[in-house]
């Protein structure tokens, strides 16, 4: 059987591929492994503490990888877990987490603003639009997909 796909989908692929390749870069230069960079990266997004189940979500991470990315620095003093309900945790930086938060996760989310600042705010939008469809397209084929039996 040959698998096809087309030169936009490989294109595709190989810049997505390449993407994560800098965010692992970047993550292993600011001395973090890349699951822990997903849990102090979606913390900064919200502020100084986020739903655990929205760490795994915005990071697209498994449960428990950033569970265990979670018991670790909670064990360094960086974070500590807090309960909202009887499902909820709020993950939450000490004041040693906020600072090594500052010198990892908020420097990549400056540099992320910066390089859209530098984009015409059309060219931003229609990026962003057009990922969007993408990703709501994708989603949309999924819920149609049969399982495969084995």
């Amino acid at each position: 059987m040959k698998i096809r796909s087309s030169n936009d989908m490989k294109r595709y692929n190989h810049l997505c591929g390449e993407i994560e390749a800098v965010y692992h870069e970047m993550s292993l230069k600011l001395g973090l492994s890349d699951s822990a960079m997903a849990v102090l990266y979606s913390i900064c997004i919200g502020g100084d503490s986020c739903l655990l189940q929205e760490i795994c979500r915005q990071s697209g991470v498994s449960k428990q990888t950033i569970n265990s990315a979670i018991r670790k620095l909670e064990a360094e003093g960086i974070l500590y877990l807090e309960s909202v309900n009887a499902k909820n945790k709020n993950v939450c930086l000490t004041e040693k987490g906020k600072l090594l938060a500052q010198s990892t996760a908020i420097k990549i989310i400056d540099i992320e603003n910066s390089i859209f600042a530098s984009w015409q705010t059309e060219d931003v939008e229609k990026y962003l639009e057009l990922t969007e469809r993408f990703l709501t397209s994708l989603q949309e084929e999924t819920k149609k997909m049969k399982g495969v039996s084995r």
